[in-house]
């Protein structure tokens, strides 16, 4: 029974990290003297509507909490939870945008939904048709045709790209860190026209899906190279050591022992290069020639995508084009969140581990 008693009186292990309910009240009040305040001078001056009553409220939150954390605590404190005020409110500055999108996206992208949109496609109709007839079918099947061969072409070339600058350590590795990283802030539409001049006009004169999967791929490059990098850094030195002190040599330690051990962050960096080109428009629409119909040959005839079924709707400007504009927006906008969504939690699985 004394055991018994003695575990159970054991305190849970505190986080003070978080914060207690007495700061939480803290927070909540400064809060409502802020909102109290900007809307008291609103009402008090010809400054009317939301926009000032925000920007009174951040100037009021800042200096309530300086002035209440300065006379409790001092200066150091005051000044602590000013800038903590600002950070928060930086982030829901940041966030605004977001979020109208969001509900832009989806309060006009809902009315497209239809139970034909996933199994029919545009070959017998057009943008101007009745919302009811036609889908995106096309678009679905070809941007995922188009984004899988680039994710073939690219993810092996990153791979080793990044072992090469973590691993090898050659000679070109300033030089070649240097092009990944220039290669991130090219423009897309400068792939497209590399592929249109480099292949398209000179050997194969035609538009097809596998034009856009090497646009594609050479975008998708640098994301899997650099995040890949990222994540065999991460990777302890005894793990390589212990490789090599077992009589294995580097390329069986990097390929038996340092890759497997980076997995699940290989393959976030394989998700986020294909967030980064799904929605890519520029260089879709100057190589892949953007069919209507279904079309599962790469090589033969152009092949639609979600970028060029948007573009297209928008681009009549009628209330039902605009209407398959939005739904296919909503779509795509799900694809990106879901492939997000499956980076964040293998990257944290590989953090618990």
């Amino acid at each position: 029974m004394s055991e018994t008693k003695v575990s159970r009186s054991v305190p849970k292990p505190s986080k003070p990290w978080q914060p207690s309910a007495a700061e939480r009240a803290q927070s909540l009040s400064v809060g409502v003297l802020a909102a109290l305040a900007s809307v008291g001078l609103v009402a008090l001056t010809p400054m009317k509507g939301v926009l000032p009553t925000v920007i009174f409220f951040g100037i009021f939150a800042v200096l309530i909490g300086f002035v209440k954390g300065t006379f409790t605590r001092g200066s150091t404190t005051g000044k602590n939870n000013a800038i903590g005020i600002l950070l928060g409110l930086g982030t829901c500055v940041a966030l605004i945008p977001i979020a109208s999108i969001l509900q832009t996206t989806v309060s006009r992208g809902y009315k497209g939904i239809h139970t034909g949109l996933f199994t029919e496609d545009m070959s017998m109709n057009t943008a101007i048709d009745p919302i009811t007839e036609g889908g995106l079918l096309h678009a679905l099947l070809g941007s995922l045709i188009m984004v899988s061969i680039a994710l073939v072409i690219a993810m092996p070339l990153g791979i080793l790209t990044a072992i090469y600058l973590t691993e090898i350590k050659g000679r070109f590795s300033r030089p070649v860190r240097f092009l990944v990283q220039a290669m991130s802030g090219v423009p897309s539409i400068v792939a497209g026209l590399f592929i249109m001049s480099a292949i398209i006009y000179p050997i194969t004169k035609s538009f097809n899906g596998l034009m856009g999967a090497l646009a594609l791929s050479i975008l998708m490059i640098p994301t899997i190279a650099r995040t890949a990098e990222e994540v065999l850094l991460l990777i302890p030195n005894d793990l390589r050591e212990a490789g090599v002190a077992l009589g294995g040599t580097q390329w069986r330690t990097v390929a038996m022992v340092v890759v497997p051990a980076a997995r699940s962050g290989l393959i976030t960096a394989m998700i986020l290069g294909i967030a980064r080109v799904i929605g890519e428009t520029a260089p879709i629409l100057l190589v892949s020639g953007g069919g209507d119909a279904i079309n599962v040959n790469p090589v033969e005839g152009p092949m639609g995508s979600l970028p060029f079924y948007i573009w297209k709707s928008f681009f009549f400007g009628t209330e039902e084009a605009t209407t398959r504009g939005w739904a296919g927006l909503l779509v795509l906008l799900v694809f990106v969140l879901i492939l997000f969504t499956l980076a964040r939690t293998l990257s944290r699985r590989k953090v618990r581990r």
